[in-house]
């Protein structure tokens, strides 16, 4: 929540978060979990409780439009709100997985789909690969039976399957080989769409 309050409120000190990333490079995210960790659990919900408020308050105040930084990119609020969706809903699996419990989508999954459909090029950008200048086709099936697509349908790249196999899938909660089981199709063009980076999405 931090970062994000940073971000918003104070762009310019966003610089000083960068070079800590960049410190400590793939241990960023675990020294911040790890100092989260530490903390007694009310001491640590209150302050999530209290960082989502000031987020959501911030969030407001900020034209839909207006770009800030982030991540090795720019955000706008429009962006930053299902992102946050995203994370929360990403995290949310790892406790669920932890806890061996199953939980029930909702339609709101389709905020997280939509982000992984809009993050197929910054993937390929995020791997140091040339995207595919051909059009895709995503063809998605939610818990209650409707079809979510995005794509002219006569495109040759395609990704098929349920709604919650493609977000688990995104996110990087679930493997390809633990997806296509379910009934998920890839192809070629969304090999690489789970190495979006983790940065991108973060939630600290």
């Amino acid at each position: 929540m931090r970062t994000f309050l940073i971000a918003i409120r104070t762009p310019q000190a966003f610089d000083a978060v960068l070079k800590q990333a960049e410190a400590a490079s793939s241990q960023y995210a675990d020294l911040d979990a790890a100092a989260g960790a530490a903390k007694p659990r009310s001491v640590l919900l209150e302050q999530w409780r209290t960082g989502r408020t000031e987020v959501a308050a911030a969030l407001r105040d900020v034209p839909l439009g207006h770009g800030f930084p982030w991540y090795g990119s720019q955000l706008t609020a429009a962006l930053m709100v299902p992102l946050r969706l995203m994370g929360t809903w990403a995290h949310g699996q790892d406790i669920f997985d932890a806890l061996d419990v199953s939980r029930r989508p909702t339609s709101r999954l389709r905020h997280v789909a939509s982000l992984g459909v809009i993050g197929r090029e910054l993937s390929f950008y995020a791997a140091q690969l040339p995207a595919p200048a051909e059009p895709f086709r995503i063809e998605l099936t939610s818990l209650d039976g409707q079809a979510w697509v995005w794509g002219p349908e006569d495109a040759l790249q395609r990704v098929q399957g349920s709604a919650l196999d493609f977000c688990l899938r995104v996110t990087q909660r679930r493997s390809r080989a633990e997806t296509d089981g379910d009934g998920m199709t890839w192809r070629k063009s969304f090999t690489v769409l789970a190495q979006f980076s983790n940065r991108s999405y973060a939630v600290g």
